[in-house]
């Protein structure tokens, strides 16, 4: 009677790999390749194209299809195309805009200026070690408008005074740069201050944001050299003496043209006289106050009535996107492979797909989420991912956060007779976290943290729009543990080493021998198991026979009993201390983990749950049940407050700087009230045009305060020259407003032109829409403000 079959066959897989396209899936090989630090990423890619166009149908068999299904190096190539060429545009504009304001000859000046300006920066920012990336390239653009604006205000200025005498180029040139010299030395170094402070922001956002403050700061210190150096000698050879003008005041080339020759000294005689002349001005001016306290008001309300959402970063329009498939613990392989090629099904139909690849029991090559989620570590048979790779960017209407949104659903209704957990992972905008939404439970024990856990875990399924839950808690799993009756094995004469032979090598099989062939290059193991399906309830081993030292059979049954108990589940520390975590993300028309993260936080109060919640600190877990919130909450946390300590740092030195200047503890603070204005415009900007008020956003308002702080230096430094010259107090601040209001205007263009350029990027969106109404708005109200308010508080000094 046969008690065996011999038979030729491969081991059954515990991991497998398909590439999918054209509707059809391919057994599938991935191979990652990465590159080494300092490496250009395209020269790598390109290389790499090449040397496989090379070994096609040499090394590689003509049957064997090769594609690149992820490559970054043109993913970088082409955003660093495509952001020069913004620079380059938005240098043209603010050339341009110089052009049509002054004249050709001044735009050249201020063209030379810039281009020099950003040669030196580039060159700087290649000595300190910065690479050119996304971030440094978007800290330019973002720069050009204030890199410019040193040079602006010194041709401006030059300009200004040959319209008005009969003097030489030589002899007006200093007399100018002069004028404005301390003032823009001063706003150039206000500005540094706003924005430098930044570049100390701690956690994983302050290598990425680095690179926008260190360049801005070292631009404007170049810049300023440039503007008092290149700027006045370019000026004397380039422009040109205009012909004398006759109604000019030739006395001094300080004093502006008298209010009625000047259509801007009336424009602003009319806007500010009421707040300065007549019985009336002082109701005015608290008219003035109380309206514009009370738009400051209005834009704050904004986020807290959510018509302004926070987040930390938006989405990215990226080329891909993951779906992670987690089934039951010790589901078989053959299993998580056909749930993944059912889901596989929904991905096809997507009409923005270029590509994918089904990863089951095995991890796809990490990419940039995975740095900490530890994607690499999936390689057990129940966990699958499908590598979604998306047509360009380009090529598509919908972006890859809608496309994404749009399947998740179907997904999950897939995955649900599976008992599987299917979450729709996108590739983060900035640095990675576990999970957008991540709730740390602690407890005294095991049991208590379990059932806290399992209590949090239903209200994160009552939470509106709060998606792809998951508990990182195994499930119970049935455990047979073999055990083996040693005194009646010794009584029966059967080895001990005997039985756990016989039961290891049934199941999981046992190389007796090898096998060479001619046809093969490895030698066969020869290996002896039962059949697969035997191995399903252990029947089979316990009929097993043993021969003892006698020479009698006798049954395993009669030697081993077979115990069904549970697993011990794996216990999950942080820091030492035992925690079960939970986690989630959020979609909807919010799309912001922090108001599903509140959401929950809110639910277990309304409960009435016994359960502290901590947001910054990790409780100890030992004397109380508690619940840490992390994930997207805690970076946006780190992130904000150490801007927002920036922010402060930033404005000490400003006021610092400014008394040192005008040896004046009032006048600073007059200067420096016209930053509160910029959120007259920043939020209601955010709120206009749909977008997130996200971290970029701030730093558009951290930039805005320099600027600002810029322009009322230039204000209050006017008026002072002029009082001091003999105007009156009165005229010197309607003139003020006057004459520096084209400077201020043109520099204010120049930084919103910049940031037009880059209004449409996902991420920097943000900071270009603080930049951009915020400059249009408080530069309006400046204009006003600074001479009245700078009039209310001083007149009584000047006059007397």
């Amino acid at each position: 009677e046969d008690v065996a079959e011999v038979n030729l066959s491969a081991d059954i897989p515990t991991r497998n790999v398909l590439h999918g396209e054209d509707g059809a899936l391919y057994p599938a090989v991935t191979i990652a390749i990465a590159k080494q630090p300092g490496k250009n990423a395209v020269d790598v890619t390109n290389a790499i194209a090449a040397r496989i166009s090379e070994i096609k149908n040499v090394l590689i068999p003509d049957n064997v299809e090769v594609t690149i299904s992820r490559d970054y190096g043109a993913t970088a190539a082409d955003k660093s195309n495509t952001l020069i060429a913004k620079l380059i545009f938005a240098t043209s504009a603010v050339i341009i805009l110089v052009l049509l304001t002054m004249g050709w000859r001044e735009a050249i000046v201020v063209g030379v200026a810039i281009s020099i300006t950003l040669t030196i920066t580039l060159f700087a920012s290649w000595a300190y070690g910065f690479t050119l990336n996304r971030v440094s390239l978007f800290a330019l653009i973002f720069s050009i408008g204030i890199l410019v604006d040193d040079a602006i205000v010194v041709v401006e200025n030059i300009h200004r005074h040959m319209q008005m005498g009969n003097k030489k180029l030589s002899e007006i040139i200093p007399v100018a740069v002069d004028e404005v010299g301390g003032p823009t030395i001063l706003a150039t170094f206000t500005v540094i201050a706003a924005l430098l402070p930044m570049a100390f922001v701690s956690g994983l956002m302050g290598p990425y944001m680095s690179p926008i403050p260190i360049n801005a700061s070292m631009g404007m210190l170049i810049s300023l050299a440039v503007a008092f150096v290149l700027s006045p000698w370019l000026s004397g050879k380039l422009l040109k003496q205009p012909a004398p003008d006759k109604t000019a005041n030739t006395n001094t080339g300080s004093e502006v043209k008298p209010v009625t020759e000047n259509f801007m000294a009336r424009l602003f005689h009319k806007i500010i006289g009421p707040f300065i002349l007549g019985k009336k001005a002082k109701m005015a001016r608290w008219i003035l106050f109380i309206a514009v306290m009370v738009l400051i008001l209005l834009s704050a309300l904004l986020p807290l009535t959510k018509l302004v959402v926070m987040k930390m970063l938006p989405f990215d329009n990226k080329s891909e996107f993951q779906i992670m498939v987690d089934l039951p613990e010790g589901s078989p392989i053959e299993e998580t492979q056909r749930l993944l090629v059912e889901l596989s099904e929904v991905v096809k139909e997507v009409p923005e797909i270029k590509d994918f690849q089904i990863y089951a029991g095995t991890a796809a090559p990490i990419n940039f989420n995975g740095l900490v989620r530890h994607y690499d570590m999936r390689s057990t048979q129940e966990l699958g991912d499908i590598q979604v790779n998306l047509i360009d960017k380009s090529e598509r209407q919908r972006d890859s956060h809608k496309i994404a949104v749009s399947i998740r659903g179907q997904l999950q209704k897939i995955a649900q007779p599976y008992r599987a957990n299917v979450k729709v992972v996108e590739v983060p905008p900035g640095p990675p976290v576990w999970s957008p939404i991540v709730a740390e439970v602690y407890a005294p024990n095991a049991a208590l943290r379990e059932q806290t856990a399992k209590q949090l875990l239903a209200l994160f399924y009552k939470a509106d729009d709060v998606v792809d839950i998951d508990i990182m808690y195994p499930d119970d799993q049935e455990k047979w543990q073999v055990n083996i009756d040693r005194s009646k094995a010794a009584r029966l004469m059967v080895p001990y080493a005997n039985i756990v032979d016989a039961v290891s090598t049934s199941i999981g099989g046992k190389d007796i021998n090898i096998l060479h062939s001619d046809n093969q290059k490895y030698a066969i193991p020869i290996r002896l198991q039962l059949k697969e399906g035997e191995k399903v309830d252990l029947a089979q081993v316990l009929n097993l026979k043993l021969a003892n030292q006698n020479g009698k059979l006798i049954a395993l049954s009669e030697l081993i009993e077979i115990e069904k108990t549970l697993m011990d589940k794996p216990v999950m520390h942080k820091n030492m201390i035992p925690m079960i975590m939970l986690t989630a993300d959020m979609t909807g028309k919010l799309d912001s983990p922090l108001y599903g993260m509140f959401s929950i936080y809110n639910s277990i109060k309304e409960n009435n749950l016994d359960i502290n919640q901590y947001l910054i600190n990790q409780p100890n877990g030992t004397e109380e049940i508690a619940v840490l919130w992390d994930g997207e909450w805690k970076i946006t946390y780190e992130t904000f407050r150490d801007m927002g300590i920036a922010y402060g740092v930033g404005m000490v030195l400003i006021y610092l700087l400014v008394v040192a200047q005008f040896r004046s503890y009032l006048v600073p603070l007059i200067i420096m009230a016209p930053i509160p204005l910029t959120i007259i415009g920043v939020m209601p900007g955010h709120a206009l045009l749909g977008q997130q008020f996200a971290a970029t956003s701030m730093i558009g308002m951290i930039a805005l305060a320099g600027i600002i702080v810029r322009n009322s230096i230039l204000l209050v430094d006017f008026i002072n020259h002029q009082t001091n010259n003999g105007k009156p107090f009165q005229e010197a601040v309607i003139n003020a407003g006057a004459v520096r209001a084209k400077p201020i205007i043109l520099t204010g263009l120049a930084a919103m032109i910049g940031a037009f350029f880059i209004l449409d990027d996902p991420i920097f969106g943000g900071l270009a829409i603080s930049l951009i109404f915020g400059i249009f708005i408080s530069t309006i109200l400046t204009l006003v403000i600074i001479p009245v308010l700078y009039y209310a508080f001083m007149h009584k000094r000047f006059e007397h």
